[in-house]
């Protein structure tokens, strides 16, 4: 376990707190968390002050017992430029389009130390985007890539705190590394084991990020006329994530679009020989099932090799089969749990004082920016994905026309993300 004695977290978000729970109860290592400064961060430093550095998580569910708990943080940094001692592990808990911002900030002293750098919640490229930071600066240091984040953490009293409670956990995460076979990957599936996740070794860091669900449904999902009019109008009325027409936005047209984009994706993994994946048997089998009466074992292990019309009709029906909870109890009204009633959340004012969009468009812009700039690196032409973005790209900027004068935040800028393509594609050349 030499990767994990001195560990530090990087971001001050909910998730944090319970990866900081985890790896001081399980592997029991030193552990410090590093956020930048600013209002919600104050927020969350001045909490642990106060409490002397005590964290806490508390579970919905009795079956993710093993994720409770409570520790003492080690040290904290309130800004990453002011990290200082010895670390041999960092985790990024931030969002994927602060990787590089963030790493630039910490001192190169601390990072010749590393011996190890874990992505939680990556995206297509995004170990890429490291590594080729990392070998400028001549550090072989290995990084790992998990799929996604393990749970669904929140604050308990909807404020940045000391104190989380987590609502959900996944059964299956996907995890990749620069090395291949890797002492610290099989800690890490021994800690996961504990947790009760399964954890599967896939040979490659890109091919873990690519085990991620919302790059294949957040795009046709949220990058559409009826999603955006919704986020960004002043409709009174709730509207559904993953709703039928005309209580959400998923149409006969949203199911082909998503097959579109699942298809250019796998063109693209063709292209840098990364395994390509089942939508449909992904959707149910790592993520939410389905009973055997909606979709049959026989339409799910066979979807690659169907028709195009066939699988739209099978997505469809995936869909359709998830608005109400199929495993739950039905009330005395025969009623089942309204599985697919999460509102589509509209802009607000963030805790700066400037107008911002969902993270449920915002982080999944730079996702579907990051793989439309691969796919024209590698000359894989991508019609649906230049559709959402263009879709996506004229809504922000009606909208900040529309508001001007006004405080925004820089999620309403059109943005090329050139910097972290450029590296990106400097090391996907390689594979």
């Amino acid at each position: 376990m030499e990767g994990f004695k001195r560990v530090l977290i990087l971001g001050t978000g909910p998730t944090s707190i319970q990866l900081a729970v985890n790896i001081k109860k399980y592997l029991n290592c030193y552990v410090g968390i590093a956020g930048r400064e600013s209002v919600r961060s104050e927020m969350f430093f001045e909490a642990l002050k106060q409490k002397e550095h005590l964290i806490r998580v508390n579970i919905q569910n009795k079956k993710h017992r093993n994720m409770k708990g409570e520790c003492f943080v080690d040290e904290i940094f309130n800004g990453y430029q002011t990290i200082e001692g010895e670390w041999d592990t960092i985790i990024f808990s931030v969002t994927t389009d602060a990787y590089i911002e963030v790493i630039k900030e910490i001192n190169n002293k601390i990072l010749k130390q590393l011996k190890c750098i874990i992505l939680i919640s990556p995206t297509f490229g995004s170990n890429s985007l490291i590594s080729n930071y990392m070998n400028k600066l001549n550090l072989n240091t290995e990084i790992i890539s998990f799929s996604t984040y393990y749970g669904d953490t929140r604050w308990m009293h909807d404020r940045p705190c000391n104190h989380v409670l987590t609502t959900a956990v996944k059964k299956k995460i996907y995890i990749g590394s620069t090395r291949f076979p890797s002492e610290n990957v099989n800690t890490l599936f021994k800690l996961y084991e504990r947790l009760g996740i399964a954890l599967e070794i896939m040979e490659t860091p890109i091919e873990a990020e690519t085990r991620n669900i919302s790059l294949y449904v957040h795009p046709p999902l949220f990058m559409n006329n009826f999603s955006l009019n919704e986020i960004f109008g002043d409709t009174k009325t709730n509207k559904y994530v993953y709703k039928i027409y005309p209580e959400g936005p998923i149409t006969q047209y949203l199911i082909r679009d998503m097959l579109s984009q699942w298809k250019e994706i796998m063109k693209i993994l063709e292209k840098i020989n990364v395994k390509s994946l089942n939508l449909l048997q992904f959707m149910i089998d790592d993520n939410y099932a389905v009973r055997l009466e909606s979709l049959s074992r026989q339409d799910i292990e066979n979807f690659n090799h169907l028709e195009n019309i066939h699988q739209e009709y099978l997505l469809y029906i995936r869909y359709t089969s998830l608005l109400i909870d199929p495993f739950s109890e039905p009330d005395e009204n025969g009623r089942y749990f309204d599985f697919s009633a999460v509102p589509i959340k509209k802009i607000f004012v963030n805790r700066e004082g400037y107008l911002d969009i969902p993270r449920m468009p915002k982080e999944d812009y730079y996702r579907i920016k990051i793989i439309q700039g691969i796919a024209k690196y590698l000359k894989v032409a991508c019609p649906t994905i230049d559709k959402f973005i263009k879709t996506y790209e004229n809504k922000i900027v009606e909208v900040a026309q529309s508001h001007r004068g006004e405080l925004l935040s820089h999620a309403f800028v059109v943005q090329s993300f050139e910097e972290d393509l450029n590296m990106i594609c400097s090391e996907i050349v390689k594979l």
